[in-house]
C-alpha cells in the first residue's frame, strides 16, 4: 500500500462514529523500520495546508480496520491528546496533538 492510498480514506472513529477527516501524514520509526502513527488535519484545514486549527496524531495501536473507503479508529476519550509541539515555522500550521504516555 502506498501513501497516497492512505490519503485518500476518511478516518472515522469507532467510538462516536465521527469522521476525522481524511490522513494528511504519517509518522515513521525509521529504526523499527514501521508506521508509528497516522496524522490527520483538523476540520478547519484546507488538504491539511491552509488554515488554522490543530493535527490529531493517531497512534497506530489505535487503527482498528483499514478498508477499501475508509480507516477505523479508537479514540476513546479525546482528552487523552494533547499539544506537544507546534510548528512555528511561519507557516501557521498550528498544533499537533499526540497521545499521552
Amino acid at each position: 500500500m502506498k501513501i497516497s492510498d492512505f490519503q485518500t480514506k476518511d478516518v472515522i472513529n469507532i467510538v462516536d462514529g465521527k469522521k476525522l477527516g481524511q490522513i494528511s501524514d504519517l509518522e515513521l520509526d525509521l529504526r523499527q523500520g514501521r508506521i508509528d502513527s497516522i496524522v490527520v488535519p483538523s476540520q478547519g484545514r484546507f488538504f491539511g495546508l491552509i488554515g488554522g486549527g490543530t493535527d490529531v496524531v493517531i497512534p497506530w495501536r489505535n487503527i482498528v480496520k483499514i478498508g477499501m473507503d475508509v480507516v477505523l479508529v479508537r479514540l476513546d476519550d479525546a482528552r487523552m491528546y494533547r499539544a506537544s509541539e507546534e510548528t512555528d515555522m511561519g507557516n501557521g500550521y498550528g498544533k499537533v496533538y499526540r497521545e499521552q504516555q
